[in-house]
């Protein structure tokens, strides 16, 4: 490699009297017009309403998980030979339980039969399944002994429409 020539006194001096770049300062994130500001507080209000009305919805619809974590489990311990009739036995209790934690427990506690199916029907926007209105007309308070045997398909569709309408129904403000 070549040796560079020492620098000489008078180009020392220029050197030694040059100053850096001068470098702008950064520029701002923060909007500069008021418009801009306005527009990010609209957007910031929008977004906290957005999560109340969520946080809302998702604590008045609580009932609703439970009952199908409650109906899952039901479904679950279907699996012996009596199960699936003995825990679809349980499902008018359910459907009661979720109606009482929703309207007035005057105008749902004395409802059975005919009147009980009605009033599912009238929360719902489509026909009540006939496996789960059968049951809950003629079999709700029977024994399991005296029911005879369930067969699958129909349990199964009990199951589907208690579900159906545990997701579904409409709940007057």
């Amino acid at each position: 490699m070549a040796e560079t020539p020492p620098i000489d006194d008078k180009t020392r001096a220029a050197l030694d009297k040059l100053a850096d770049i001068a470098q702008p300062q950064p520029v701002s994130w923060w909007p500069q017009t008021w418009g801009w500001a306005l527009l990010f507080a609209i957007l910031l209000a929008a977004m906290i309403f957005g999560l109340w009305r969520w946080l809302a919805w998702r604590h008045a619809n609580r009932y609703r998980r439970e009952a199908l974590a409650e109906l899952d489990a039901l479904e679950r311990d279907a699996g012996h030979p009596d199960g699936l009739l003995a825990e679809a036995l349980a499902i008018p209790e359910l459907l009661k339980r979720v109606a009482l934690s929703v309207w007035p427990r005057a105008s749902v506690a004395p409802l059975s039969g005919a009147q009980w199916v009605e009033f599912l029907g009238a929360h719902y926007d489509r026909p009540i399944a006939p496996e789960l209105a059968r049951l809950l007309q003629d079999e709700e308070y029977q024994k399991a002994g005296t029911l005879g045997a369930l067969p699958d398909d129909q349990a199964r569709a009990v199951f589907a429409g208690a579900r159906a309408w545990i997701e579904g129904h409409r709940v007057s403000a």
